[in-house]
């Protein structure tokens, strides 16, 4: 019997030693796991450099684009004159007059090309244009597309500085 009872009471001991090692194991495996809090902020922090990254690059992509496109436009306005009158126009127009009395008008947004000829607008494709009348038609439309890409360009470098400036300030907190 006495032999029983030892055995008994160790094998008691021994299950309540157990007990407790697993008991603080689980404990301490616990605390060394980071809460789903900390795992969300870590992944968001994550997500958020990688945007920010992409935004970096986008920036400088579209800053490269711009700058070459601004080349583009300085070689072309210098063949045009800019007219506004402030008092009761919103855009002004790069002005390219022919002696031959066609007037080339290029909106400054881009938005609009003019043609007028003698003081009458005349639509375009006009047949009647061939030469230098052509080229000078031609040479402006280059100008209102590479105006309109420019300002589409200012718009995107403009949401993404703004951009940037967010995923920095969420990065900072």
């Amino acid at each position: 019997m006495r032999i029983s009872k030892k055995s008994s009471t160790f094998a008691v001991v021994m299950r309540k030693s157990l007990f407790w090692i697993a008991l603080c194991g689980l404990v301490m495996a616990g605390c060394n796991k980071p809460s789903k809090v900390e795992q969300y902020r870590a992944e968001k922090h994550e997500r958020d450099s990688v945007a920010l990254t992409e935004q970096q690059r986008s920036l400088a992509y579209y800053e490269a684009q711009l700058d070459s496109l601004l080349a583009v436009s300085d070689s072309l306005i210098v063949l045009f004159k800019y007219e506004k009158n402030d008092k009761y126009q919103d855009h002004g127009n790069y002005v390219q007059s022919l002696p031959n009395g066609l007037r080339i008008l290029v909106r400054d947004d881009g938005k609009e090309l003019l043609l007028y000829r003698n003081g009458k607008r005349q639509a375009y494709p006009d047949n009647v244009l061939k030469g230098r009348e052509q080229e000078a038609v031609e040479r402006a439309q280059h100008l209102q597309i590479v105006i309109r890409d420019i300002k589409e360009l200012e718009k995107r470098i403009t949401r993404t500085s703004l951009e940037i400036q967010k995923y920095e300030k969420r990065l900072s907190e």
